[in-house]
């Protein structure tokens, strides 16, 4: 069994780790062949501070209200904890009560909810400067405790400890409802969803995500490379986005023909004819034209960012395809180099727990694996950005 660990006297790379783990529970993030790094790359310079498990924007609100009046209860650690998690299972009540209904996280779980809003939203918080406090949410509540302990405070260090209690949120932070607790909807007052303009604005001023809020602009389309206004982009987010639509239209073939591949293990004709009819569209869909004037160097420099490391093997398994795309999408299918180059990828990713190499693993397989193209999180943006579009 793998494990993740961290020293943790490194904030940063504590968090860091506890991203990486949220993003097994992420079904968009599932990472079959190893590039994750480059969509995440893509996506975090288009539309930072979003996840594709977060569901409405104002979670970015909720979260700070509820945080910001806990924080005044001068009570012990864990007891804190234990309020603030109680609270976040309210809020999910006080919307089914609003007449909310999709986008509720814990609708049904309830008490038993083991991914509570505030750890979904943290990052996202951080990165749209809602929240300035620049520890995890862990470390709030370390830091926080001084307060609890201050009426009985004996020691120096405890004393020290309550004098220090952190600025947590932005100060321009708007008002909360005074029913939140009891009866909340999603819809975003104006005045909020210039708050958050504003944030986006100051934190991420380059940001595709921050010209799109800034402009009003909600589309309903599935791909950003499909939006309406992708003429008024500027430059540079126009040229990522269509990097980002040749990446995930080209690698989109690979991760199809690994799900054909396993198909066939698994001797599952239904399986096998619903993959290799993908494949055909996806060949008759790619423009090879495109392909080839895709620029594999200029692609790695936009891709670059520093919250991301692009392996070398990543690049190479990229290029690779790249080559047999070029040779003849037709042969994809039938190529056993393509196939090699797939299959050797997920066994050095994956290692004993290759599904090529292991009957059990690929036996509990079920039929689906990273089998969608890309979208970069756009899913997720396009929410947000309609939110701050209908508020009122």
């Amino acid at each position: 069994m793998s494990s993740l660990a961290w020293i943790d006297f490194d904030e940063a790379e504590r968090q860091r780790a506890q991203r990486i783990m949220a993003l097994f529970q992420e079904r968009e993030t599932r990472d079959e062949l190893g590039l994750g790094a480059i969509r995440d790359s893509i996506a975090d310079h288009l539309f930072p501070g979003t996840s594709t498990i977060q569901t409405r924007l104002r979670y970015m609100l909720f979260i700070p209200w509820l945080y910001r009046a806990l924080e005044k209860r001068q009570v012990p650690e864990a007891q804190l904890r234990a309020e603030a998690r109680d609270t976040e299972i309210r809020l999910a009540d006080a919307l089914k009560t609003g007449g909310e209904s999709n986008g509720i996280i814990g609708r049904d779980a309830g008490p038993r909810l083991q991914r509570l809003p505030s750890s979904v939203y943290w990052a996202g918080l951080g990165a749209w400067g809602v929240r300035v406090f620049p520890g995890s949410l862990d470390s709030l509540f370390v830091a926080l405790r001084g307060r609890g302990r201050s009426h009985g405070a004996s020691s120096g260090e405890d004393a020290l400890a309550g004098a220090q209690t952190p600025t947590v949120w932005n100060p321009a932070l708007p008002q909360p409802p005074s029913d939140l607790l009891e009866r909340a909807v999603f819809r975003l007052t104006t005045d909020e969803a210039q708050f958050l303009i504003d944030r986006l604005v100051a934190s991420q001023p380059a940001a595709l995500l921050t010209m799109l809020a800034r402009e009003g602009i909600d589309a309903d389309c599935d791909y950003i490379w499909t939006h309406p206004h992708l003429s008024a982009f500027p430059a540079a987010a126009r040229r990522l986005v269509q990097h980002g639509e040749i990446f995930s239209h080209v690698m989109y073939g690979a991760a199809l023909l690994y799900n054909l591949a396993l198909s066939e293990l698994r001797q599952r004709n239904d399986w096998i004819d619903d993959y290799r009819e993908r494949l055909a569209d996806w060949s008759d869909e790619l423009d090879p034209g495109a392909v080839r004037a895709w620029s594999l160097d200029d692609f790695w420099n936009f891709v670059e960012h520093p919250a991301h490391a692009v392996r070398p093997a990543a690049k190479r398994f990229v290029t690779e395809w790249r080559e047999l795309v070029l040779a003849g999408t037709e042969q994809v299918i039938a190529s056993p180099a393509a196939r090699q180059l797939v299959e050797e990828r997920e066994r050095r990713l994956k290692t004993s727990q290759s599904r090529y190499a292991n009957h059990a693993v690929r036996d509990r397989w079920t039929g689906a694996s990273g089998a969608d193209r890309l979208t970069f999180r756009w899913a997720q943006a396009k929410s947000h950005l309609r939110d701050l579009a209908h508020a009122e």
